[in-house]
């Protein structure tokens, strides 16, 4: 919204030109940054009162799956559902510094909601009911398909002029696509939606997804920048996609909201996100990827979350097919090193390092092609 003022210079470039910062996508990326951060520092204290009257704590989630000496119980007290604050401190940035008229601004942002109103159902059910479970998980997959294929098919039928290249799969250290068919449409869809869960999966420790988002959203922000710069974009052998600057302001705005949240969840963590903000801060983030064309990518700048679900993945049919033997000694992986006696704030500044890391590596293979 605000970006309009940048049409005041327009009109008078020599009284009005300060309003021309309006229109650089790197200030309205840095004000969006700046309001989500300081809307969800700012409301943090307000909404963790606010979720404590309400009595929003949810039933653990490991009550039964592990050893009871091993659950941290001075966590049952502590609010769930904080990812509301996340969601909101994002769409009240996006509003007011991004370009909604812009199809990939608007597809982002509807994406993020929806499965935020995903996560909140889910996070409702576990509250009210005190049922850890929440949700069948038939029914949530079913819903995270659904939110994000029609997701994909709206940027597919843009015209040519917003076009996003979906049917080009690109290969990280090659220049140019190595397949084009609409079924890749198919592996879009799974990235979002991998994503989803990748980061609701991570979401067990005090500031460890929060963290860690902000490296992995960090390093799509950028390349959604150079993707969206003609210049940038044929030196480095991108695809050239214009609408994709938009990305880099709602990356922002998660960074920003992330990094507020942080302020209250750190441990010991004020309130947790819950899956109202892990679901749609993964699908955010697995839609980034798509966006800029880099999803395969994502198995390297989000390389945190695909240790936690990749262990959950191999832990599981591992112990069914073996009678009960195990690769790690718990999963999501955060967990064994929790076993190994590793301390929260270890294991959180630990996987932060990893992540930064991953982001680090993932934007040198820019370069590398």
């Amino acid at each position: 919204m605000l970006y309009l003022l940048d049409n005041l210079s327009k009109i008078n470039a020599d009284a009005l030109g300060f309003f021309r910062i309006f229109g650089y996508i790197t200030f309205r990326a840095g004000a969006a940054a700046a309001t989500a951060f300081l809307l969800v520092a700012f409301f943090g204290p307000y909404t963790i009162r606010k979720l404590k009257k309400l009595n929003a704590t949810a039933a653990c989630r490991y009550e039964g799956i592990m050893e009871e000496k091993y659950i941290d119980r001075s966590k049952d007290k502590t609010p769930s559902m904080g990812g509301i604050l996340i969601i909101i401190a994002i769409t009240i940035a996006c509003i007011l510094w991004s370009d909604l008229s812009n199809p990939v601004a608007s597809v982002l942002l509807a994406v993020t909601v929806s499965l935020a109103l995903l996560g909140f159902t889910d996070d409702y059910i576990k509250i009210a009911r005190q049922n850890k479970d929440g949700i069948s998980a038939k029914m949530k997959f079913s819903g995270q398909m659904l939110i994000a294929t029609m997701g994909i098919l709206f940027l597919y039928a843009l015209p040519h002029d917003n076009a996003v290249p979906l049917q080009d799969l690109y290969v990280p250290f090659l220049k140019e696509p190595i397949f084009s068919s609409p079924w890749v449409l198919l592996l879009e869809i799974l990235v979002v939606v991998g994503a989803s869960n990748a980061v609701n999966i991570t979401d067990g420790k005090d500031g460890l997804s929060s963290g860690c988002i902000i490296f992995s959203v960090g390093a799509y922000a950028i390349i959604a920048y150079l993707c969206g710069h003609k210049i940038f974009a044929s030196y480095l052998f991108l695809p050239y996609i214009p609408s994709a600057g938009e990305a880099l302001v709602f990356s922002s705005a998660i960074i920003g909201a992330c990094g507020g949240f942080l302020w209250h969840n750190c441990n010991p963590a004020g309130m947790f996100m819950g899956d109202t903000g892990s679901l749609a801060l993964g699908g955010a983030l697995g839609m980034l990827a798509v966006i800029v064309r880099q999803e395969l990518l994502l198995i390297l700048i989000g390389g945190v979350f695909v240790m936690e679900i990749g262990s959950v993945m191999l832990q599981v049919p591992y112990f069914k097919l073996t009678h009960g033997k195990r690769i790690f000694l718990c999963t999501p992986i955060h967990h064994h090193f929790e076993r190994k006696g590793w301390k929260e704030n270890q294991i959180v500044v630990r996987f932060w390092i990893l992540a930064a890391i991953f982001a680090l590596l993932g934007l040198a293979t820019m370069k590398l092609r």
